[in-house]
């Protein structure tokens, strides 16, 4: 069985998950090779399934990126699909989700044309692009700092981009963030990532920012959260999902759902390669 591990030429060396990933791939019996999305001289059909890890540059070049799975998915399998990634790939599904009774943080968007200065009135906030990853061109701003947040979005919006903006909820400061990895529609481990955000820090331009991880147990509530992040999803099992919560007064908050190229924290999570390796040796197993 021969996966394909689809990275990126930019971030080649930057995955941690791609080495416990393809040992522990070895060790199911799947021949796990990495390689680029963006390299022209892969065949992608030599492969049984291209599984996506870190096409982490994707946000500057989403036309191409998505014509590329289109074209990769009618050639082998593709992990997940198109119609799940060009989902995923906009957080405009916030809003479809939280019409759909999952506890998503109240979202705000701006579309281009739509005036900056619309923005709601909160006393702290974060403005980021709806096509963004890795917190690229995201900021977090209190109520004072009004003028330099619509000025933010002004200039997402004159690149053509539409606006996500979120009330900061401050219990991060404390408790960070937990993100939860399912592999097959199953549970299988999770972190708490120190906040990513500081106040009066520009939005970075890299991949990504850099992150403070340590694993943890999830509560009872994140879960049931999740879970319920899950049931509310239009596909069927996938073969990996990140569910990413922020505590609230009222309990965990749905910040994003992963579905494209998340890191999966496999060095955090005990036996996490091997789970995620053995769904992958059974959907490989199953006929396309």
């Amino acid at each position: 069985m021969k996966l394909a591990l689809a990275t990126a030429i930019a971030a080649f060396a930057l995955d941690d998950d791609l080495v416990p990933l393809r040992q522990a791939c070895a060790a199911a019996g799947i021949d796990a090779q990495v390689v680029a999305w963006d390299d022209p001289t892969v065949s992608w059909a030599r492969f049984d399934a291209v599984l996506l890890r870190s096409p982490w540059d994707y946000v500057d070049r989403l036309p191409e990126f998505l014509a590329w799975c289109e074209r990769v998915a009618k050639l082998t399998r593709l992990w997940n699909p198109p119609d799940v990634v060009r989902w995923n790939t906009d957080k405009r599904y916030l809003g479809e989700l939280a019409k759909a009774g999952v506890p998503v943080i109240e979202s705000h968007f701006l579309a281009p044309g739509d005036d900056p200065a619309s923005l709601p009135d909160l006393e702290e906030f974060v403005v980021k692009p709806t096509i963004g990853a890795g917190s690229r061109d995201a900021k977090r701003y209190l109520r004072a700092d009004r003028p330099a947040a619509i000025a933010h979005a002004a200039r997402l919006l004159g690149e053509g981009r539409h606006v996500l903006v979120q009330p900061y909820l401050r219990a991060v400061d404390e408790q960070g963030e937990t993100a939860l990895l399912f592999f097959g529609g199953e549970f299988s481990h999770a972190i708490r990532k120190a906040p990513l955000l500081k106040r009066g820090e520009e939005p970075t331009r890299a991949l990504f920012k850099d992150e403070h991880i340590q694993p943890r147990e999830p509560s009872a509530q994140e879960r049931e959260v999740a879970a319920k992040v899950l049931a509310a999803l239009p596909f069927g099992p996938l073969a990996y999902a990140r569910v990413d919560l922020l505590p609230s007064p009222t309990g965990p908050q749905l910040l994003e759902l992963e579905l494209t190229e998340p890191s999966v924290f496999l060095p955090y999570g005990k036996g996490a390669g091997a789970r995620f390796a053995q769904v992958l040796a059974e959907k490989l197993a199953s006929p396309p």
